[in-house]
């Protein structure tokens, strides 16, 4: 037999949103007949747009003749969205600089996340917030950055805390970090980051020598003014920053997947023997020899949501998913628990006026009100003590789950 990669027998038994839905479904088997909403799991409820599936349709029809018919498209993603990207998400928003050779289409934010560690050296130290999105971690421990569990932590990481007291916010270590994620408007806590609290991460990582990696999958949810959609709304960001990004959530693709990262040309690394590279060349080689593209139906579609029509769908969309996480916000408040986020994202992050450890709460609110939610210890340990809801789910459904919340607190 092949010996194997060690630091997969290092990792949680399962990934969080796995161990999520084997309890629940382990719930209805105990409990048939019982409804049970899900409250839990980041998947959008509502239809692709009509723009995007008149696209869509489109793109097929051109797939059934000879003459426009399309096989292996560019790794990079097709000009038609790489450009549209560039000049509405970029170049319309004030945004200089970020060109379409600077823009790499994927099959989605997760896989790059994951992926972006090719191209940084195994001995890069690595920062993660804590509560964050488990990806972060799990990928760094499968390519032994993490180094060994000890207490709840991993050894070699860099935990940036956001607790609370600080508004959720990680404070820039004292030590130098060579790759830090970051991610705002915020996947668990909800909560989003101002310019002027951004622009300490670009000093930082200016000043250390650091590569941010920028998770902004949740931009379009943004509403408040002097909130961050964009790292490179930070003067210099383009030279120490990496951005990610996701039609997942935006526009309804979960299941149809396209996403798309950001690597600008001016970002620069170093061999081992001092000599200086383009990032964004290195990324180009590591596409264009690990993944053969986002197919060219995906693209079309998602290139649809840069119309007038297309944008204003997203719009109604996020607003949707916003009001639904009002709903929840509202509900655990009246209940006397604490809750954040909701404003500029479609997640709640509360913990109860007790000491209740988060899957005590998760149990509590399968068990005796019938919806699921994520427990805030499977983000980290500063998460413990919280769990996370979404609003993704119909509002018929998260009505009827709060209503049930409320009342049953009465």
């Amino acid at each position: 037999m092949i010996e194997v990669n060690d630091n997969f027998r290092e990792l949680p038994v399962s990934y969080l949103f796995s161990e999520v839905g084997k309890r629940i479904a382990a719930f209805k088997k105990e409990n048939p007949g019982k409804d049970v909403i899900r409250m839990d799991i980041g998947d959008v409820t509502r239809p692709l747009f009509p723009s995007v599936i008149k696209a869509m349709h489109a793109a097929v029809d051109d797939l059934s003749s000879a003459s426009s018919f399309h096989g292996y498209g560019p790794e990079q993603g097709y000009a038609f969205l790489r450009d549209a990207i560039a000049r509405n998400d970029y170049a319309e928003r004030g945004i200089e600089g970020i060109e379409a050779s600077d823009i790499f289409v994927s099959d989605g934010a997760k896989s790059d996340l994951g992926n972006l560690g090719d191209i940084y050296s195994p001995e890069c130290s690595v920062a993660v917030m804590n509560p964050s999105y488990p990806v972060y971690v799990d990928d760094s421990v499968i390519d032994g950055r993490a180094g060994t569990f000890v207490n709840g932590r991993w050894d070699s990481l860099t935990y940036l805390e956001c607790g609370e007291s600080g508004s959720f916010m990680p404070a820039v270590p004292r030590e130098k970090v060579d790759v830090i994620f970051l991610c705002f408007p915020n996947n668990p806590t909800g909560e989003a980051i101002s310019r002027n609290e951004l622009k300490k991460w670009v000093d930082y990582a200016k000043n250390n020598g650091s590569l941010i990696i920028y998770d902004s999958a949740y931009e379009a949810f943004v509403r408040q003014p002097g909130i961050v959609r964009s790292i490179y709304e930070i003067e210099g960001a383009s030279e120490v920053a990496i951005e990610v990004r996701s039609f997942s959530k935006t526009a309804g693709f979960t299941g149809l997947r396209c996403g798309y990262t950001v690597v600008p040309k001016c970002l620069k690394g170093v061999y081992s023997n001092g000599e200086e590279v383009s990032l964004n060349s290195l990324w180009n080689r590591r596409q264009t020899t690990k993944f053969n593209g986002c197919s060219y139906v995906a693209q079309r579609g998602a290139s649809a949501i840069y119309t007038a029509e297309g944008m204003a769908d997203v719009k109604r969309a996020s607003d949707y998913y916003l009001g639904n996480a009002k709903i929840i916000k509202d509900a655990f408040e009246a209940i006397g628990f604490k809750a954040f986020g909701g404003v500029n994202s479609p997640y709640v992050w509360a913990c109860s006026p007790e000491d209740v450890d988060s899957w005590e709460l998760f149990n509590l609110f399968l068990g005796r009100f019938g919806f699921s939610t994520t427990p805030g210890s499977g983000f980290g340990s500063a998460g413990d003590g919280f769990v996370r809801m979404t609003g993704f789910n119909s509002r018929e459904n998260t009505e009827k789950a709060m209503s049930r919340l409320v009342e049953g607190y009465k």
